[in-house]
């Protein structure tokens, strides 16, 4: 059954418009809230944001929908979305919120809901939840409203345990690293991790400002970082992006190392130390042929699954493995976290450069990724991709990258758009494929 607020991750949309209104947040605060009134023991949910400006509102009318329903609320303010996750389970609460839209604009926000487990919460969850917003949700009497209240060491509790992730027998001395915090949650935490671990930290993108967040800046806009670190002569760059769960580094040559080659990196290096789990990884369609080969030649394994994070932990914890993540840099390590989580991601990285005593260019180039190519058709109505004609094409498609390639092709799950890839040993022949299934999808679309 489709959705009618929630989304691949939560709830999001434009501000002040659809969905993402103070009245929609405080209903959801009150639907979240009874559905997880579980017990007779107080109830508490603890609430993070990023950096928006409109994250005041929301996290106000979440606060009052949460404490009409008998929720005590604890407020932690800007903070990693995997910091809230962890903050979820470690305090014991029953429900985590995280107030952020990822990597969109400012204008954008959304609301992510961790169970107690520090999950996210699971499709029958989300579904109770998006009922009981449209119904009519049971408040307490007057002396079981719920308090709210704000508390100053959380920062310091998921450095401390950011840090804990790192190898106790190595440092970050003598390393010169950038850290681009894209002006958004992990602003504080993530140059103080690193500076505490012994690095010299140049911090950009730590001046949020309410709209600036992911403005030319963080891990879907690297170029100030790869400029950043040579200017700089930095050994390396690290970019988050606005709520710190996904990661892009720049090599000291100022080279974007994309998520596909991270997960390489990881992968290997816990393979080596006996701690890889599942004899391989887990990453979505859209990683490289190249990163399926490279583990190949090694001996592990790469499972598939489809676009999004969720579906990744979800083969991830069904199956047993332990690192998974995106080519985006959506990076999941189940040892420590239980969502993609950017500053652990980056500390798993660079303790492979430690240990190499190499350039990071050289330690974290794995593999020549195959050429690769993405297109989006955009279309007004109706499913192109059932039509004979379009059918036919991909498969004549299919048939001559076999071998030396592979096709994916997908309708998004945000906007009416058909995502066209293909990738292969030869440019050209890619080329012809996704212009000539692209073309197919427009005129079977008009």
């Amino acid at each position: 059954m489709a959705r009618k607020y929630f989304g691949t991750d939560g709830i999001r949309g434009r501000t002040n418009a659809g969905a993402m209104t103070a009245a929609m947040a405080m209903k959801v605060g009150m639907a979240a809230g009874a559905h997880f009134l579980r017990g007779d023991h107080k109830h508490r949910v603890v609430i993070g944001k990023d950096t928006r400006l409109s994250g005041y509102m929301l996290e106000n009318a979440l606060v009052a929908g949460f404490t009409s329903v008998g929720m005590d609320v604890t407020l932690v303010g800007p903070m990693p979305t995997p910091g809230v996750a962890m903050l979820t389970h470690s305090m014991r609460a029953d429900l985590g919120v995280m107030i952020s839209a990822s990597h969109n604009p400012y204008a954008d926000n959304g609301i992510k809901l961790f169970g107690p487990d520090g999950y996210k919460l699971s499709d029958d969850d989300e579904a109770v939840i998006e009922a009981l917003i449209d119904g009519d949700v049971a408040l307490v009497p007057a002396p079981e409203i719920g308090r709210a209240k704000r508390i100053e060491d959380a920062r310091g509790r998921y450095i401390h345990f950011a840090k804990s992730t790192f190898p106790e027998d190595l440092r970050l001395d003598g390393l010169k690293i950038v850290v681009d915090c894209a002006n958004g949650a992990a602003y504080q935490v993530a140059p103080s991790a690193l500076w505490e671990l012994g690095a010299e930290v140049v911090a950009i993108g730590v001046t949020p400002n309410g709209k600036n967040i992911n403005d030319q800046v963080g891990s879907t806009a690297p170029l100030t970082l790869c400029e950043t670190v040579v200017a700089s002569g930095a050994h390396i760059g690290i970019a988050l992006d606005g709520d710190a769960d996904r990661l892009i580094v720049a090599d000291e040559r100022g080279e974007v190392v994309d998520g596909d080659q991270l997960m390489a990196t990881i992968a290997g290096g816990w393979a080596r130390q006996g701690r890889l789990a599942g004899g391989g990884l887990v990453a979505t369609v859209m990683s490289n042929l190249g990163l399926e080969r490279h583990l190949a030649a090694q001996g592990l394994g790469l499972v598939r699954t489809k676009v999004g994070d969720r579906h990744v932990l979800e083969k991830m914890r069904g199956s047993g493995y332990n690192v998974g993540g995106e080519q985006s840099g959506h990076i999941i390590l189940s040892d420590y976290a239980t969502t993609g989580d950017g500053l652990i991601a980056a500390l798993q990285v660079l303790a492979e450069i430690v240990r190499a005593g190499a350039p990071a260019s050289e330690v974290l180039h794995r593999f020549d990724p195959l050429p690769q190519l993405l297109k989006n058709v955009r279309f007004a109505g109706g499913k192109p991709l059932e039509h004979s004609e379009v059918q036919g094409v991909i498969a004549a498609a299919e048939a001559e990258l076999e071998g030396t390639g592979r096709l994916v092709i997908r309708p998004s799950g945000t906007e009416p758009v058909i995502r066209v890839m293909a990738e292969g040993e030869d440019m050209a022949l890619v080329t012809t494929v996704v212009d000539r299934i692209c073309e197919a999808v427009r005129k079977a679309a008009a």
